[in-house]
């Protein structure tokens, strides 16, 4: 991965473009969630000027991951398509205000570094598109006998038999 550190407040002012692939084995801490490294993420970065005047990003991110069904514990592709607005602030207590002013959840505030690697926010945009509890829609065939139950005994019932 070759990583490109930018400031993000000029690359904003200027309204810069940048776009680019990521092998998914480029990233540590997307592939410790992964059931293996395969794959490439594309992802491009839009600076700009939010409606209230501060530095903002757009950051896209599309390709594929395999991650483990966490009911049959098999491995499954998972379609990563994931666009954020990112508006910086200088300050956490910036941060905060400018939270609070756009009262919009889905608008993320972020305080960046001086100068940002590039890769670490398409990471985090990874990891953050990915399921808390990642599953099929519906487990295969084969999938290990007893793993997929939705629907655990009662423990009332285990007691009842205990009788």
């Amino acid at each position: 991965m070759t990583a490109k550190a930018i400031d993000l407040f000029e690359f904003c002012r200027n309204k810069q473009h940048l776009s680019g692939d990521v092998p998914v084995s480029d990233l540590a801490r997307l592939t410790a969630e992964l059931a293996d490294n395969k794959g490439e993420l594309a992802w491009s970065l839009q600076g700009g000027q939010h409606e209230t005047g501060s530095a903002q990003l757009t950051l896209q991110l599309e390709g594929e991951v395999h991650l483990i069904c966490q009911r049959c514990l098999t491995a499954y592709p998972l379609a990563v398509a994931s666009k954020s607005l990112l508006v910086l602030a200088k300050t956490e207590a910036e941060a905060d205000e400018t939270e609070a002013r756009l009262d919009d959840d889905s608008i993320d505030v972020i305080v960046p570094s001086g100068s940002q690697d590039l890769m670490v926010l398409v990471e985090d945009e990874a990891l953050l598109a990915l399921p808390l509890s990642p599953r099929h829609e519906s487990c295969p065939a084969g999938a290990a006998p007893g793993t997929v139950n939705d629907k655990a005994e009662s423990p009332f019932a285990v007691l009842k038999k205990l009788k």
